[in-house]
């Protein structure tokens, strides 16, 4: 049985911390692939409500400065070292990309089809994780190693102000990428038993 590239491709996606420099493609081939692959998400009533931001050398090293300052506030300060070395290896890549939801597509959406109205922001999540999916398969084929951080909301409100972002925009993951420095680990599954129900 032949298989599917577009599961060659999901096989290839696995979180890689050791990040360096060297795309193999160049800063425009890595938006344009970005930008492909959140169009192509699927969303609730096609509201598209995901936005992205990409942010290269040292916009992205300037994004986890952000995030360190914010964490050095609320992390004890013997716990601290761990932290910055994890974020200078997010920061030692070539970019990041920032994934929020425009919480004005949600509120438009929920006025427009009230019976739908409690379901709209469980949607919008959705419609997010799949963009976030998309990319990262997409990079991962590409042959860029990326892992999916979850820093919000601790630098959430300083971030939109550096960048002068849309209050409207709730930043729900960010996907630091880069060239492949070291091995990742590989994956492990539960028994399908557990996982899989099949019947006809």
């Amino acid at each position: 049985m032949t298989k599917l590239a577009f599961l060659e491709s999901a096989a290839k996606r696995r979180s890689q911390y050791a990040l360096g420099k060297a795309s193999p493609l160049s800063q425009d081939e890595v938006t344009q692939l970005i930008q492909n692959a959140v169009r192509h998400s699927p969303s609730a009533f096609n509201s598209q409500s995901s936005r992205v931001v990409i942010l290269y050398g040292a916009q992205s090293e300037k994004f986890w400065d952000i995030v360190k300052e914010e964490l050095r506030k609320i992390v004890p300060a013997d716990k601290f070292e761990s932290t910055d070395k994890r974020l200078s290896g997010f920061a030692a890549g070539v970019g990041t990309v920032l994934f929020y939801e425009d919480q004005d597509v949600v509120k438009e959406l929920q006025e427009k089809f009230a019976i739908y109205a409690e379901n709209f922001p469980i949607w919008s999540e959705q419609s997010s994780g799949m963009a976030q999916y998309a990319v990262w398969t997409a990079l991962a084929d590409a042959g860029i190693g990326a892992s999916l951080q979850h820093y919000n909301p601790v630098a959430d409100a300083a971030v939109t102000a550096e960048w002068g972002l849309p209050s409207q925009w709730k930043l729900r993951a960010q996907m630091p990428f880069g060239s492949n420095e070291g091995p990742v680990k590989e994956a492990s599954f539960i028994d399908d038993a557990q996982r899989f129900r099949v019947f006809g």
